[in-house]
């Protein structure tokens, strides 16, 4: 198998890697793989990562709901109540921070498209894109979406889209600087961008250290925290105008992460963690268990 070893960090250019952390493939393989860190600005990331052509293998289960939309066990049921409840919130995320009610909005990564359904039902103009070719099949058959590959970004048009959102996408994209590029690109001058991953330095994180489930080895490519989240997008014409906490990912998250670790009880076990890093985001936002974050093109004159 191919494999990707990073020698310089993505972030800041640094050469000095040092390993953080091992974790395991508790999704498909039980493999193991090892995170390394950025000693000169802490950016940490999947090192020796498959390369994008025969990564494919790693999403083929069943238990991985974003592609399957299983409703399989307790931990999915509460995965799908959820995400009902938060669709409505995002939607009205985007509306608030667009500062428009209708518009051209592309979706990148949409998994089995129930996102851009529930924008389209509000009267938006939406392109979706995504690399699995079940879920595009799922988004096409349940919502009438007419999902594009992920080679078709290249070629859309500059400035055509006034939001992108990439809704726990960016963790898994192998060309990261690229990916920024590119969304500067496609964005409208006075577009939002709005992109929501895992915090590693959130409070359930601490916690559970290389078994926390969200670092989700090797799907999970890189791993942010808000300061370099938004030293991303400062690197690439950004703004970082507002971050907001997605308090209900610890809940799941943790529930995984006690299941991973073969406890008794992990829907209860989670359940307590997941209410004890709600009550840590309460008083700091930024030690959520994932982020969303709203970007804007910065002008050319600031």
């Amino acid at each position: 198998m191919n494999k990707l070893t990073i020698k310089a960090c993505p972030l800041c250019g640094g050469t000095h890697l040092e390993r953080a952390l091992t974790c395991v493939d508790h999704y498909a393989t039980g493999e193991v793989f090892h995170l390394c860190r950025c000693s000169e600005c802490g950016f940490l990331f999947t090192q020796d990562f498959p390369v994008e052509a025969e990564i494919g293998r790693y999403y083929a289960t069943p238990d991985y709901i974003s592609h399957s939309d299983t409703r399989k066990g307790v931990m999915n049921s509460v995965y799908h109540w959820v995400r009902a409840y938060m669709l409505g919130r995002k939607a009205r995320l985007v509306m608030r921070e667009a500062h428009r009610k209708t518009g051209h909005l592309l979706d990148i990564g949409t998994g089995t498209g129930y996102f851009p359904a529930t924008m389209k039902r509000r009267g938006w103009t939406v392109e979706a894109v995504e690399k699995n070719e079940g879920a595009r099949r799922f988004a096409a058959e349940h919502f009438g979406l007419d999902v594009r590959p992920e080679g078709e970004l290249q070629g859309m048009k500059t400035e055509s889209f006034d939001v992108i959102t990439l809704w726990h996408v960016m963790e898994h994209l192998e060309h990261l600087n690229e990916t920024w590029e590119l969304l500067h690109r496609l964005l409208t001058d006075k577009g939002v961008l709005v992109v929501a991953v895992p915090n590693c330095s959130s409070y359930d994180a601490q916690k559970y250290g290389a078994y926390w489930a969200a670092y989700d080895v090797p799907r999970h490519l890189w791993h942010f925290t808000p300061d370099t989240m938004q030293r991303f997008g400062a690197r690439h014409g950004f703004i970082l105008a507002e971050h907001y906490p997605m308090p209900f990912d610890a809940f799941y998250v943790s529930m995984l992460t006690e299941r991973h670790l073969h406890h008794s009880c992990p829907f209860l076990r989670g359940l307590l963690t997941g209410t004890l890093a709600w009550f840590s985001s309460l008083v700091r936002k930024e030690r959520s268990s994932s982020m969303i974050y709203v970007f804007r093109k910065r002008s050319p004159r600031a």
